[in-house]
C-alpha cells in the first residue's frame, strides 16, 4: 500500500480531521490533502512524527512492510505473552538475567 493510502487510512481509524493531524504535525490542511492525494510526500522529520502519533514504524507508513509494529516491537510483544506460559524456574532465571543485565548498563 502507497504512503498516501497509509496515511489517510491511519488517520480515518484514529478518527483524527486532516486539521486534527495538521495540527499535531505542524503543517495546513492543504498539506495533509495533499499528501492523501499523493501530489506531495513528506519529508524524513514528519514522517518521523507521523509515525510517532500512529504508533507505527516508517517501514509500515512507506509501504515497505505491512507489519506496523516492526520486528523488534513484534519480538517483545510475543516474549511478553510467552513469559504467562513459562515456569516459575524458568521467570526466576529471566529475572536475574535482567536484573544483571541493568546493573551492567549502570555501570557503563
Amino acid at each position: 500500500m502507497s504512503f498516501n493510502k497509509r496515511l489517510s487510512t491511519l488517520r480515518k481509524k484514529h478518527k483524527h480531521s486532516r486539521d486534527d493531524l495538521a495540527s499535531k504535525l505542524g503543517v495546513s490542511y492543504s498539506t495533509i490533502a495533499k499528501y492523501e492525494t499523493g501530489s506531495r510526500e513528506p519529508d524524513f522529520k514528519t514522517l518521523e512524527k507521523i509515525s510517532q502519533i500512529y504508533d507505527v514504524t516508517i517501514d509500515y507508513l512507506l509501504g515497505r512492510t505491512d507489519n506496523p509494529v516492526g520486528e523488534r516491537e513484534e519480538t517483545i510483544n510475543r516474549a511478553f505473552h510467552d513469559f504467562d506460559n513459562i515456569t516459575d524456574k524458568e521467570k526466576e532465571y529471566l529475572e536475574e538475567q535482567l536484573r544483571l543485565f541493568r546493573k551492567l548498563n549502570e555501570e557503563e
